[in-house]
């Protein structure tokens, strides 16, 4: 739908819409996205995480986007408008759900180019809702209350810990798949928990969650041990990286992943320190400031909880993280995934995981000067590290990828050997 002066209508999602809307999520955190969206269905949305992942979805994108826009936004407009022609969905009872970091980076602008393609679809009346702390699409925004707020960073929270000890149990499973049941387990009785104040009994949970992934019988074997970095899409999305985690452990590594809570902190501490590059602040400086010292509180307390059970291998604190960095990018280069990747790349040398993929979009500027420009001065300062960056494009070839990767493998298992 346009005005009268050829702008794209933008239709408003209501709070009436709630009860009657299905709302469609493209799918990107394999983990997270059960306790998220099990949230808002208590807080009365009605919500989908869309998992197809076929060769279609990425035709449909390069049908309404120009190819020329980065491959996170092709996968995820193309995984939309996919569904939308499915016939599985009532056009008149959709909405559709995207996030925005706020950034520089074009990921801000998805969803002008989702609304685009919409209507050259035919599908101009479907809603567009905005998930973002930025400010952006004010009239578009999903509605957030306090309570909804809170319950969904204790899930992230939640998805992380869990992200982290299942990927340290799926490569030597006995019983392969038990992990995964687990996981599903722990989600209903989290979720459970949400219908009250049980959630935030943060130490209590995860001394019971390692109780039980420490029962999974696991094979004592020695694994190559693999870090995933990169633009965040590409880094957790299946559809996004052609299952790149699966395809990990199929060829025998472990992988290892931060979680989410990293990158909502690396977002939170940028806005503390444009205090410092341009002395921008204002309240909204004091609410972040507060707001980075509660997460790291709780990562530490995660932390802690790994370390006292003492069978796995706990992630770093964000304060160490924010530290790396130094010495190779400034703190002020923040578009993308800015100074976090190079940061992450050194937080798994550091942890002793040499081998590292960084998964980003073929043309994307911020990530091929955060990542793959970094990577000489990192192998400079440790000889030993083993880092392969790896482009997805819809031009791009699976085998080349994973013929890479495979390479990448090779002189890991080699380098084991020799050492």
């Amino acid at each position: 739908m346009r005005d009268k002066n050829g702008l794209i209508v933008k239709p408003v999602f209501t709070e009436e819409m709630k009860r009657d809307y299905t709302i469609l999520i493209p799918d990107m955190l394999t983990f997270h996205f059960d306790l998220i969206v099990g949230v808002m269905k208590q807080h009365g949305y009605k919500m989908e995480v869309l998992k197809t992942n076929h060769k279609g979805i990425a035709e449909e994108g390069l049908r309404n986007v120009h190819n020329d826009t980065c491959y996170p936004a092709l996968l995820v407009i193309g995984q939309l408008i996919d569904a939308l022609k499915s016939g599985k969905y009532d056009l008149d009872k959709t909405a559709l759900l995207m996030s925005q970091t706020g950034g520089g980076c074009r990921a801000s602008n998805y969803i002008s180019l989702l609304r685009k393609a919409l209507e050259q679809n035919g599908f101009g009346h479907v809603p567009v809702l905005s998930l973002n702390f930025s400010g952006l699409e004010k009239e578009h925004s999903l509605p957030l209350g306090t309570k909804m707020v809170v319950k969904l960073v204790y899930a992230i929270m939640y998805a992380d810990f869990i992200m982290g000890i299942v990927n340290q149990c799926i490569p030597y499973e006995v019983n392969k798949g038990q992990s995964l049941a687990l996981v599903e387990t722990w989600n209903r009785r989290l979720l459970d928990q949400m219908s009250g104040p049980g959630f935030v009994r943060l130490d209590r949970n995860y001394k019971a969650i390692l109780a039980d992934f420490s029962k999974i019988p696991l094979e004592k074997t020695e694994k190559v041990k693999v870090g995933i970095v990169g633009e965040i899409y590409l880094k957790y999305a299946p559809l996004g990286n052609n299952n790149l985690e699966a395809y990990l452990v199929f060829e025998g590594a472990e992988v290892v992943n931060s979680g989410l809570m990293d990158f909502l902190m690396y977002c939170v501490y940028n806005v503390i320190n444009d205090k410092k590059l341009y002395g921008v602040g204002g309240v909204r400086y004091y609410v972040f400031k507060l707001a980075l010292w509660y997460f790291t509180g709780r990562q530490r307390g995660m932390i802690k909880a790994i370390k006292k059970h003492g069978v796995f291998t706990p992630p770093a604190d964000f304060a160490s993280v924010i530290d790396m960095a130094k010495g190779y990018l400034d703190h002020g280069v923040k578009m993308g995934e800015g100074w976090l990747l190079t940061a992450e790349m050194l937080e798994l040398i550091h942890a002793g995981v040499n081998n590292i993929v960084s998964a980003q979009p073929f043309g994307c500027l911020p990530n091929h000067i955060v990542a793959k420009g970094m990577i000489r001065k990192i192998k400079d300062n440790f000889p030993a590290a083993n880092i392969v960056a790896v482009d997805y494009d819809p031009g791009a070839s699976r085998i080349n990828q994973e013929n890479r990767i495979k390479l990448m493998l090779a002189n890991a298992k080699q380098a084991a050997m020799s050492g």
